[in-house]
């Protein structure tokens, strides 16, 4: 029976069948052939509304979840003959149609090593500046999802592995699609890229422009200014990020003339342009140019981030980490294997994420000497790992970089405890 899934097969990952081995022995898992064929499947780094947000890897039809305690409860109150009965069928005969329960398991996923490659390309890809060379590995973790599930599947998920069950809604909320969901992971991917390079390249003192990635219809700025046009000055001041450009634009009055002065990415030239402010209704009459902005590296320099599939803002810790290791001289990890989550801010703060138990599990399934957590998960990360990997507190791209320098010379770190 072919269940539908998100469209990314897990074929595309590095060492698949590798991968699903060894999240077989701590999860029930299918083999790599089923998963990619007959099931599907994709990996998943997801933010998702409220507090859910989670690196994640969905599978059709595969979840589960179940603490030891629950599992004797089911042993307890399902007989075996019909429980086996019940795990060998989709359909009950008093319905006669598959059942889908309205739950999905999410428990460890896969993890990507940033300064390695992906699908034969490297993950991140720097050119325009001397790379130096890397060693060990900066992980980036994930959360493996599943849903869809026939209610014998959710049984023998949760006879059979430690994954939480959540309620269908907290991953594909009413109303929206898995395909929508999975489009709004992705563009929260994008924006932790970019927030990943310029935490980056903030930390390493390399300049950074401040480029138009697109203009919103009908606002003053679409048709004047256009996207991967550079902006260099906002009402006659310099502006080197766009948090620069926003709080320019917030000095100045809705119905305003602004006068910005833009670097055109076609040909070069620079030149003033002008359009008036509109008003942003939302947000108590704020004015409003209508323009989306990124932080891109100066002087030609570039950073390529190469994980397709992948969406949400939980890798950004790692990416900063990925880029100042591979551009800055010397060995930022030692050697040693590091893993970690967290979103980052342009300024190099570090967020809370969501599933970061099972995140602390995948990485030390493989085989993760140090764990660097969000500060506001530090808690959590810890509450149902009791294995060798150390896992710290971070709460800036500093703390992170302290965290791994004081790891490798064997100073006493700043621990997360329960």
């Amino acid at each position: 029976m072919t269940l539908p899934v998100f469209p990314v097969c897990c074929q595309r990952t590095p060492d698949c069948a590798g991968t699903l081995r060894r999240l077989a022995r701590r999860r029930f898992v299918h083999n790599c052939l089923l998963a990619a064929g007959k099931h599907g499947g994709c990996w998943q780094d997801e933010c998702l509304p409220g507090e859910h947000d989670a690196s994640t890897v969905f599978h059709s039809g595969m979840v589960v979840v179940v603490n030891r305690r629950l599992r004797t409860l089911f042993f307890g109150a399902i007989p075996v003959m019909v429980s086996a009965a019940l795990v060998g069928a989709d359909t009950l005969p008093v319905f006669g149609d598959s059942l889908r329960v309205p739950y999905a398991a999410e428990g460890p996923g896969p993890v990507f090593n940033t300064l390695g490659d992906y699908d034969g390309e490297k993950i991140i890809d720097i050119s325009g500046l001397p790379v130096d060379p890397t060693d060990g590995a900066l992980d980036m973790t994930t959360v493996s999802v599943a849903h869809n599930m026939t209610l014998p599947q959710a049984f023998t998920r949760m006879l059979t592995t430690d994954d939480t069950f959540v309620p269908l809604d907290v991953i594909i909320p009413p109303g929206q699609t898995a395909e929508e969901v999975q489009e709004t992971n992705e563009r929260e991917f994008s924006s932790s890229e970019s927030a990943a390079t310029m935490a980056a390249f903030r930390h390493l003192g390399l300049p950074l422009t401040t480029v138009v990635e697109k203009t919103v219809p009908g606002s003053g700025a679409s048709g004047v200014i256009n996207p991967g046009d550079e902006i260099v000055a906002v009402a006659g001041q310099q502006v080197t990020s766009p948090t620069a450009v926003t709080e320019l634009v917030r000095a100045q009055q809705p119905g305003q003339l602004l006068t910005v002065t833009v670097k055109r990415h076609d040909t070069g030239a620079v030149e003033d342009v002008q359009f008036t402010l509109g008003k942003d209704t939302n947000h108590g009459d704020t004015p409003l140019a209508g323009m989306m902005l990124v932080a891109e590296p100066a002087d030609g320099a570039r950073v390529n981030y190469n994980l397709s599939g992948v969406g949400g803002p939980s890798a950004g810790l790692i990416f900063s980490l990925a880029v100042v290791d591979k551009l800055e001289p010397g060995s930022l990890t030692g050697g040693h294997k590091i893993a970690g989550t967290g979103t980052m801010s342009p300024d190099g703060t570090v967020g809370p994420i969501g599933g970061i138990a099972h995140k602390v599990q995948a990485a030390s399934d493989a085989g993760a000497e140090l764990f660097l957590s969000p500060a506001e998960n530090c808690a959590e990360a810890v509450s149902r790992y009791d294995g060798p990997m150390t896992v710290v507190r971070v709460s800036s791209l500093e703390d992170a970089i302290g965290a791994i320098d004081a790891f490798k010379r064997g100073d006493t770190l700043d621990t997360c405890s329960r």
